[in-house]
């Protein structure tokens, strides 16, 4: 099977060592991951530079991954990439990545549902349609791994 090509919306530093080993299971043809240095000057750029390159890395993409962390339902640009996502109608869903392991800093706190953030014109959280799967805790890479695919291929969409 072809690999689809997939967005990756996390918050960056506190969870990019998390997110690296998510995009090397291979099951998925995800965003380039973007250096700290790259990033940096995208950010220096200011807001419209941010977009600019959200919508431009968004674009081709069939669906829109949220891994979640600590502080992801906090961050702006996710909450933005969300939107996004949900507007254009691309399928979208979230894991929890609190139990996969960051060589520098281990493990995290379980973050809240960055779905639960979002409020949809009639007045419903995101997250009655959005699911955010939460991964075994003493084998999320495995479980993550074996069930990527699916989850992507199952990912629901504004209609």
């Amino acid at each position: 099977m072809a690999k689809k090509p997939v967005f990756y919306s996390f918050h960056y530093d506190n969870d990019v060592m998390r997110v690296h080993q998510i995009r090397n299971i291979g099951a998925l043809e995800g965003n380039t991951p973007v250096n700290a240095n790259d990033w940096e000057k995208v950010k220096r750029g200011g807001e419209e530079s941010i977009k600019r390159w959200i919508d431009e890395n968004m674009k081709y993409k069939q669906c829109v991954i949220v891994l979640v962390g600590s502080d992801t339902s906090t961050r702006p640009w996710v909450k933005y990439e969300i939107k996004k996502a949900w507007n254009e109608g691309k399928p979208i869903f979230g894991i929890y990545i609190h139990n996969i392991k960051c060589p520098r800093t281990g493990t995290c706190r379980k973050g809240d549902n960055p779905f639960d953030t979002i409020i949809l014109d009639d007045g419903d959280r995101l997250s009655k349609y959005v699911p955010c799967y939460d991964p075994l805790s003493n084998d999320a890479y495995g479980d993550i791994s074996r069930r990527l695919e699916n989850w992507v291929n199952t990912a629901p969409k504004r209609l």
